[in-house]
């Protein structure tokens, strides 16, 4: 019976962290760029109340071994990196990736050593040309550094390969030379949310720890192609979300119910004295 108990209050916290994660789901559900988390469940272990006996040569059978089950306990809280649905916004500075890859930032003039990731491409010019996102972090060429647009341009677009196509104040159109940046990441998923639709590179993440920034729609890399004028929305499935939050509500009502029971039993072995 404590044992019951115990197993109904590690399924509520295991529920009631799953109800977290599809909150938090359902509130970045119109947030550019945000990957949904899932949970997943694994049993702790069982205590064993008598072991297994082979077959023996006298002709008797094997026994299996008796075991109770002690609870539930959270194995992964995943980050799923699905593609996102596209919203067209035709701004030139709204920048998807259509495949796999993340954008680069960094916090200052020179590049730090590990730049932050991201999938949300609103991107805009500050005061000094340099192309930031809307906190202010610089977005990073496919060589790692800063970009900044020089003073004679007057207008611009970019190309699927990420490349900043400028219209001079002469009236001329050429290719500046500059690329959109794109990190490759081996495994999305060992990524570390930081906030602000930002990553941190992990080891889990990237086998070597090293980032490297280099160009879009590269084959020899896998890396997406850059659509200017569209953002990534979430990939929240807003119906699956709701079906989920059925089956942890339930759930946890469930194992609430394994405790009120137990006490229930406890409470009989207790009146057996009167």
């Amino acid at each position: 019976m404590i044992r019951s108990m115990y197993s109904g209050v590690s399924g509520m916290r295991g529920f009631q962290t799953k109800l977290d994660v599809i909150g938090n789901n359902i509130a970045n559900v119109n947030t550019v760029g945000f990957k949904q988390g899932r949970v997943m469940f694994k049993d702790i272990m069982s205590q064993t109340m008598s072991g297994t006996t082979a077959p023996s040569d006298e002709g008797s059978g094997g026994i299996n071994a008796k075991q109770v089950g002690l609870g539930v306990a959270i194995s992964a809280i995943d980050n799923v990196h699905t593609q996102g649905s596209a919203m067209m916004t035709y701004r030139p500075l709204d920048l998807r990736i259509d495949g796999d890859g993340f954008f680069a930032l960094s916090l200052g003039e020179e590049a730090q050593e590990a730049p932050f990731l991201t999938r949300a491409g609103d991107f805009h010019l500050d005061a000094e040309r340099n192309l930031v996102n809307v906190d202010g972090l610089r977005v990073l060429d496919s060589g790692g550094a800063p970009i900044q647009l020089e003073e004679d341009i007057v207008e611009f677009s970019i190309s699927q390969n990420g490349e900043i196509m400028a219209k001079r104040a002469d009236g001329t159109t050429e290719g500046t030379g500059t690329s959109i940046g794109i990190v490759k990441v081996v495994n999305p998923e060992g990524l570390e949310k930081i906030g602000g639709n930002l990553y941190r590179a992990t080891p889990n993440a990237i086998a070597d720890g090293e980032i490297t920034v280099g160009a879009a729609n590269d084959p020899e890399t896998g890396s997406g192609a850059i659509i200017a004028g569209a953002l990534e929305m979430s990939n929240v499935d807003l119906t699956a979300e709701f079906t989920e939050m059925i089956v942890a509500q339930r759930g946890f009502q469930a194992n609430s119910r394994i405790i009120t029971t137990s006490d229930e039993v406890l409470q009989e072995v207790v009146n057996l004295k009167r």
